[in-house]
């Protein structure tokens, strides 16, 4: 906390010389912190001063911090000052940037200017490139880089250790090595750790595991996320239908997948479609509007079905007035009941932790879970009717048998909606707040109402 504090000061200070355009103070200041910090801070010039004031701070850096602290800029903030610096520059950086970066900057920027940077791009990288820049967008490919260790199985520890050393440098990750055959057949891995403990002459034959776990380059972006989440990988290897080696994929590009796949999950409970990678305050009105409004029209029509529910029992309302009171706590708790069950079963289902044919299971707990939670409720509501309200018995009961049946009902529908959407091949978030709380509101009038016929004789 303190440090988010200090950097708070920091970028306030920075901000206030670049208004005074001192420079040179500014640069001092900037460069006493890290590259991420450093990043922080001109994404905040940016939203403060706007870009040309942040590319000022941009082109003070030394050139290998600048592109260091360009890798860490959100993509927005990345095309923004791409857009205003020089066509020098941004070859510069374009050819500094990790692979896989520079992948993720020239799906974004403009064909013309991607065409100009490749022109003075070697024959070979240009051909990997625009083998990268084609894979579809939720493909492992997209996420991968070409920058590994690879061994030949021949090599001794020794031999392994020194290429290591030589190679390091510029490849994304060394603590996993892949040892490959002619044709880049993918044969085995290998850790660092593995080969710093081995005698420096035994053979990466008789040190590698050869039972991997890899991933197709055609794969789901959500599925190799998975792959991690389950093995607790800092890498894998992408591999294509010959079992050829493509690729790998670290660790910090698919804590970025997850980022948005949770994301996605929040806006779908929220009932926003087409979700966008711009942050809120970046996003137009009208786009808002356009990512908001289907789904709150659809629910408004939900409604509208519940209100011709309650004028077809306008009569029984008219002869016991009381009633009405009790509607809003009753529609309330069914929709909030519904809405427990069904974000508790969204994240087991996204953990794994359920799965459809524990529909069984689920159903039972929940109906053991939501009628202990409905006696409560009701008897809790009980002694306030009476006393406080001044309501007969028969009232009473009438509300809270409502409430048991309600809070009963509401509980299922939250737990089996979305694995029922799932079942269908809908995405379950889908079934989630809104959806739950439309379809519970409805049951708990029509409940209501039926059993207040029944009680009260009406």
């Amino acid at each position: 906390m303190d440090s988010e504090k200090k950097l708070e000061a920091t970028a306030a200070e920075i901000l206030a010389l670049l208004e005074d355009k001192k420079y040179i103070k500014a640069r001092e200041l900037l460069l006493l912190n890290n590259e991420v910090d450093i990043a922080e801070v001109l994404e905040e010039t940016i939203g403060e001063l706007g870009v040309e004031k942040a590319v000022i701070l941009f082109r003070i850096l030394p050139k290998d911090v600048s592109v260091e602290v360009f890798s860490y800029l959100p993509i927005d903030d990345q095309i923004k000052i791409i857009n205003v610096i020089t066509d020098k520059e941004i070859e510069f950086i374009i050819q500094e940037l990790s692979f896989d970066d520079m992948i993720d900057v020239l799906d974004e920027l403009p064909a013309n200017l991607v065409d100009k940077i490749l022109e003075k791009t070697p024959k070979e990288e240009r051909k990997q490139i625009n083998t990268f820049l084609n894979y579809p967008d939720n493909c492992a490919g997209t996420l991968m880089t070409p920058e590994y260790i690879s061994l030949r199985k021949e090599m001794s520890v020794a031999e392994a250790l020194a290429y290591i050393k030589k190679e390091g440098m510029d490849s994304e990750t060394i603590y996993t090595c892949y040892v490959k055959e002619h044709g880049r057949k993918l044969q085995g891995i290998i850790s660092l750790r593995k080969l710093v403990v081995s005698d420096s002459d035994q053979k990466i034959a008789d040190l590698m595991l050869e039972d991997f776990v890899s991933v197709h380059v055609n794969d789901d972006k959500e599925e190799v996320a998975e792959v991690f989440k389950r093995y607790g990988f800092l890498a894998i290897p992408v591999v294509d239908r010959e079992n050829r080696l493509v690729g790998i994929i670290t660790v910090d590009d698919i804590l970025e997948v997850i980022e948005e796949e949770t994301t996605e999950d929040f806006e779908r409970m929220a009932g926003v479609m087409d979700s966008s990678d711009q942050e809120y305050l970046d996003i137009s009105v009208w786009k808002h509007v356009r990512n908001r409004l289907p789904w709150l029209f659809v629910l408004m029509c939900s409604y509208v079905i519940t209100g011709g529910i309650i004028h077809r029992f306008e009569g029984m309302l008219s002869q016991v007035i009381s009633l009405v009171a009790y509607m809003p706590m009753l529609m309330g708790t069914g929709g909030n009941s519904g809405s427990q069950s069904a974000t508790l079963v969204i994240r087991g289902m996204a953990l794994n932790e359920i799965a459809l044919r524990d529909a069984g299971k689920v159903i039972w707990k929940e109906v053991r879970v939501s009628f202990v939670i409905g006696v409560v409720l009701s008897a809790l509501n009980f002694a306030r009717i009476c006393w406080l309200d001044g309501q007969g018995p028969m009232i009473a009961l009438t509300v809270c048998s409502a409430m048991i049946v309600i809070v009963m009902t509401a509980k299922a529908i939250g737990s089996m909606l979305p694995m029922l959407a799932k079942r269908v091949g809908i995405d379950p978030a889908l079934m989630a707040n809104p959806m739950i709380a439309s379809i519970s509101d409805m049951v708990a009038v029509i409940t209501y109402f039926l059993l207040a016929s029944f009680i009260l004789g009406l």
